[in-house]
């Protein structure tokens, strides 16, 4: 999120002497974006943050695909996949493509580790439960309907109040920002826009730890995932400032666009990557012409896979979906409202749906592990018979 913040104690200048109370100096970190070009915050250790003590390769993180199958609309009843692990290994992925990989992940273990994903931005969406992620830019408390967005490289450790929480996570090779329509040249938030800056929750307290010992943080990257031992605590930040860092926008606060006939899904739209986007389909008033259909039109993806994360609600176009569900309407064919949903949704003011919706602009392939979870019948389930 390209506003400027701070946190902490920093010098008055960049690239000075910063020293500890003992006359040391405190260890100033760059970390920036597209080679010093891009968006970047500058932080201060205790110790460098290069005091590696031991390093071991994990293995690789492969992803295994179904083989090549028949083009049709895809629903993974997510609600039975396991619950397991913690809020990082113990990720159920569903779809993926060489840009964005969709996985749920519902942690019954505490983080012993710090973790960081060296490969891009991720984004957890936070479906139910409470808890804390605990950052090198600071700790950032969590409530059902955050989007947490956290940058490539961030070192931190997922931390849920209790067994009961679950996130859909979206893992990228890119950066996740605002859509570009709603910024101004400056990277402001337009009147229009259906949030602002002020929705935007950021790290609420810099705990700073200065204890010695070995500390473990994995890291993710080139496909692999590599283990290493820190001879200090990995959260050791003093202060920092820039304009990146790990955020939280809240569904809740996206006011939804509305028009007298039925508006097309970019106005929805919420986050952007390399080749994908994140909507959120909110409570909302329905179209307001008298003879307006309030149900989505059937269309074609000319360019673009279609994916929906239904949290709750009544959602209007769909039977057979529960809370948790995950959709694929794949590019290719076209999709729309299930039989009787369109004559149903005639004359109705409002919905009270609540969905995340991801396009990919490269087809998404199907995880085998998922095959455990899916509704077969999916694909059917729009005939009349």
């Amino acid at each position: 999120m390209p506003f400027y913040h701070r946190m902490g104690q920093i010098p008055n200048k960049r690239h000075v002497q910063f020293r500890k109370e003992d006359g040391s100096l405190f260890r100033e970190q760059v970390m920036g974006t597209k080679g010093f070009s891009g968006i970047q915050s500058i932080l201060y250790h205790h110790g460098a943050p290069t005091e590696i003590v031991k390093a071991e390769y994990l293995g690789a993180c492969s992803i295994e695909y179904e083989d090549d199958s028949v083009l049709g609309y895809r629903h993974f009843q997510t609600g039975a996949a396991p619950k397991q692990g913690d809020g990082v290994l113990g990720r159920t992925y569903v779809l993926g493509n060489g840009d964005i990989l969709l996985a749920v992940s519902s942690p019954t273990e505490p983080m012993n580790y710090y973790y960081r994903n060296g490969d891009g931005d991720e984004l957890l969406f936070v479906h139910y439960g409470t808890g804390k992620v605990e950052s090198m830019f600071g700790t950032l408390r969590y409530r059902p309907g955050d989007y947490i967005v956290i940058p490539i490289g961030t070192i931190y450790r997922i931390v849920p109040d209790g067994d009961d929480t679950k996130f859909l996570v979206v893992e990228t090779n890119s950066w996740i920002s605002t859509p570009k329509r709603y910024r101004n040249e400056h990277g402001q938030l337009l009147e229009h826009s259906p949030f602002c800056e002020r929705d935007i929750r950021l790290p609420e307290t810099l705990e700073t730890h200065t204890e010695l010992g070995e500390f473990e943080v994995r890291s993710k990257t080139r496909g692999a995932l590599h283990s290493h031992i820190y001879s200090h605590h990995p959260l050791d930040v003093v202060g920092w400032d820039g304009y990146l860092y790990p955020y939280i926008f809240n569904i809740a606060d996206f006011e939804p666009i509305t028009g007298r006939i039925h508006m097309p899904p970019p106005i929805h739209q919420t986050f952007e990557g390399h080749q994908f986007v994140v909507c959120s389909f909110v409570p909302r008033l329905y179209d307001y012409h008298p003879e307006a259909v309030p149900t989505p039109y059937f269309h074609s993806n000319v360019d673009s896979d279609e994916v929906l994360y239904y949290v709750e609600g009544n959602f209007m176009s769909r039977r057979g979906i529960e809370e948790g569900s995950i959709t694929l309407h794949p590019s290719g064919i076209p999709h729309g409202p299930h039989p009787g949903t369109i004559e149903a949704s005639l004359g109705k003011k409002e919905t009270k749906e609540l969905a995340v919706m991801v396009d990919t602009f490269r087809p998404l392939k199907v995880v085998k592990a998922a095959h455990t979870f899916e509704d077969k019948n999916y694909l059917y389930s729009w005939s009349h018979k």
